[in-house]
């Protein structure tokens, strides 16, 4: 953080406000650690503060300190609305561009036109709606983020075990337990400050992977058995159609990682899942990439998405047979990249 941010913040925070703060839709680990870790920071700090998630997150992540405080928008519209319409300043995590919250874009573009808005997030091409940004996209995590912000505000003795632990949460998720390059030394001494806060690195671990229920390790077989490799193209890829999550009960989160999967072979740069979601009329994609090869500018590119260089999102609006093969035919342009 700049000196000319870490001042505006200083001012914010000097007198008291009614505080919003909200992650991008689909909130994983690193989103909902941030915005817990931030709540209890201004909470203890005096100030009035709520988290107003878009929709629902994993079960994996709801037994963090502070989770059962938090607002749903798709189910507690009206409360979430009456609390971002009296807000003064919106904490904006994990996201920079409001067409990342669905349905609370919306209230959110109206209220960004009266209030304060501050940004705190490492993705690429941040949008300009926010009047404070901590921007950074050579951070690990916006959880690392946050505890810079609050070191940055003199605040690092005010940590608890409570925000000790959702941050740390919010880390190892995002680097994927501290093994993507984005982790540094500086990220590995600030887990060691957490663990030392009361960051319960063990337990934290146990709570995020080993909670399976036996139809998501069946649903992890059925994504395993439909993987394709393209040997000519270093590139592994997953479909799940709608009719094969139902039949495993699927549930928010039970895909996390399953991506991941495919860049575990020997020889493969580039794997992506291909998600139906019928509710939605869309299929949703992770990709994941090793080396230089950037799947947020390919995101970016042909699937409405986008990231980190290794680490990306899209969409598509075709069906999941007519995106994978959307998807291999764009490949070809690409094979000199993926090779390397």
């Amino acid at each position: 953080m700049n000196l000319e941010t870490v001042q505006a913040v200083k001012e914010l925070l000097s007198t008291p406000q009614k505080m919003v703060i909200i992650p991008h839709k689909n909130p994983d680990g690193d989103a909902i650690g941030s915005t817990l870790a931030l709540w209890h920071f201004l909470q203890n700090r005096g100030q009035d503060a709520t988290v107003i998630v878009p929709n629902d997150y994993p079960k994996f992540l709801k037994w963090m300190p502070g989770s059962d405080q938090i607002l749903n928008f798709e189910k507690e519209n009206h409360q979430c609305r009456n609390k971002i319409e009296n807000a003064t300043v919106v904490f904006t995590l994990d996201f920079n561009h409001l067409g990342r919250v669905g349905q609370l874009e919306e209230p959110l573009a109206e209220a960004a036109t009266k209030i304060q808005f501050v940004m705190i997030d490492h993705h690429q091409a941040p949008s300009d709606y926010a009047k404070i940004m901590y921007s950074d996209v050579e951070m690990s995590s916006t959880c690392q983020m946050v505890y810079n912000f609050i070191e940055a505000i003199d605040g690092v003795d005010k940590i608890t075990s409570e925000m000790a632990n959702c941050l740390y949460t919010g880390i190892m998720t995002d680097t994927g337990s501290f093994k993507f390059r984005s982790t540094t030394g500086e990220t590995h001494r600030i887990v060691a400050d957490l663990i030392d806060r009361g960051a319960e690195n063990t337990e934290i671990h146990h709570r995020v992977f080993d909670t399976n229920t036996l139809a998501r390790l069946k649903l992890l077989g059925v994504a395993l058995n439909n993987m394709k490799i393209l040997e000519q193209f270093k590139t592994a890829y997953i479909t799940l159609s709608q009719d094969e999550l139902d039949a495993h009960n699927y549930q928010k989160g039970d895909t996390e990682g399953f991506v991941n999967y495919g860049l575990t072979l020997e020889g493969i740069n580039f794997a992506v899942i291909f998600i139906e979601n019928k509710e939605e009329g869309i299929i949703k994609i992770s990709f994941r990439s090793i080396g230089d090869f950037s799947v947020n500018e390919f995101a970016r590119s042909h699937f409405n998405g986008g990231g980190h260089n290794n680490a990306a999102g899209g969409r598509s609006e075709r069906s999941l047979q007519e995106t994978a093969l959307h998807f291999e035919s764009l490949l070809e342009d690409y094979k000199n990249q993926l090779a390397v």
